[in-house]
């Protein structure tokens, strides 16, 4: 998919994804009008949806003449556009109230995404979609959480932990308020274990104050945001463009490149962040900061934006995930990793229900309980 000098081979594209990769282009007017020629529009409008950029390019269409782009196409986005609107000032409002509660009960909170990041990056709710709230906190402060939430109406979603997996296996919880519709995230961790980050004491001494409301909101400071938005897009292979789009605007942002050079040292992230500077650059005709420029080169980064271009030029490409995310890892880090995966869950339990006391035989019993989940997935 890349050259010898590192370029994405934009030719594999179909005529549909390149109009979208133009599309959310910062800088990008659309002069070219012959790009709107020929297009499969049902085509085009799954690929916004799957990349959840609904609200950008209903606005860069809106006006298009109906002999160019399809009213029903401009009508579908119009509708998107307008229940994430709504969507977002939900958010908004629960986010403030949320923020609140813990507050009074002495919970400091943290928000990641959602309203908060779409403000912050775009100036505006309504041009970024976001589905939660996602809220990292202390993990000595979950059970208080955990009773703050369930009193206001929330109700936990997902299944059981096993062996106390839950906190081994993953970096949040669900929750849904059973009237509300709304969904939270309580987060303990930025990501995924084993992956390094920095602790919640330091990100709140590092925290930014959201001016998108009047009661005080908490989300990561310019720095850790930046990391942490690298850190998540190269997790899931950047299969969203919407990741990208979000680091396009975070480039663009003044940071304090010695403090991001000293994180990204301390936590090893430097790889990811030339991955996400490659791709974006070369997509979204991002700058390339001088600052972080070395991070680009050498033959790692380059792999690894090799392997995720694969996932944006193909949604339903999914060959070969554990392998990308083993190569995100240092050596440490995937033993880490497939001890993880190696570790009981509760799919176990439910194939073969075992009395507590003897919960630790799922240990043994594992290699065979996947094999048969397998087997019985398959007949």
């Amino acid at each position: 998919m890349m050259s010898n000098h590192s370029k994405l081979d934009l030719t594999v594209l179909s005529k549909e994804l390149k109009l979208l990769i133009q599309l959310v282009k910062s800088k990008n007017e659309l002069k070219d009008i012959d790009q709107l020629q020929n297009i499969d529009w049902r085509l085009f409008l799954d690929l916004v949806h799957h990349h959840r950029c609904q609200p950008i390019i209903y606005l860069k269409l809106k006006d298009m003449p109906q002999t160019i782009v399809p009213l029903e196409i401009i009508q579908a986005l119009q509708q998107t556009y307008t229940k994430n609107t709504f969507k977002m000032l939900q958010l908004s409002g629960e986010m403030e109230q949320i923020s609140k509660l813990f507050a009074e009960n002495e919970v400091k909170t943290l928000f990641l995404k959602g309203p908060v990041l779409a403000h912050h990056l775009y100036g505006d709710i309504s041009l970024r979609t976001s589905k939660d709230l996602d809220v990292l906190v202390r993990e000595t402060d979950l059970d208080k959480v955990d009773a703050l939430l369930l009193a206001s109406g929330y109700v936990k979603d997902g299944a059981p932990s096993l062996l106390n997996g839950t906190k081994r296996k993953t970096h949040h919880v669900e929750y849904v308020h059973s009237q509300k519709k709304i969904q939270i995230e309580i987060h303990w961790r930025l990501h995924n274990p084993p992956v390094k980050e920095p602790s919640f004491d330091e990100l709140w001494q590092r925290k930014s104050r959201s001016a998108l409301t009047s009661s005080p909101v908490f989300f990561l400071g310019e720095e850790d945001l930046f990391l942490h938005l690298v850190v998540h897009g190269a997790r899931h292979g950047w299969f969203r463009l919407r990741w990208l789009v979000d680091m396009d605007k975070v480039f663009q942002k003044k940071l304090d490149y010695q403090q991001v050079k000293v994180l990204m040292k301390k936590l090893g992230y430097a790889h990811l962040v030339g991955q996400a500077m490659i791709l974006s650059s070369q997509l979204l005709n991002t700058p390339v900061n001088k600052e972080l420029k070395a991070t680009t080169e050498g033959s790692r980064p380059t792999k690894l934006a090799e392997k995720a271009y694969v996932y944006i030029c193909d949604s339903k490409e999914i060959t070969s995930i554990i392998s990308y995310l083993l190569s995100l890892k240092s050596p440490v880090q995937k033993v880490g990793y497939l001890m993880t995966v190696a570790y009981p869950s509760y799919k176990d339990a439910k194939l073969l229900p075992l009395p507590k006391p003897l919960h630790f035989l799922y240990f043994l019993l594992r290699p065979f309980l996947w094999m048969g989940r397998k087997v019985k997935k398959l007949s």
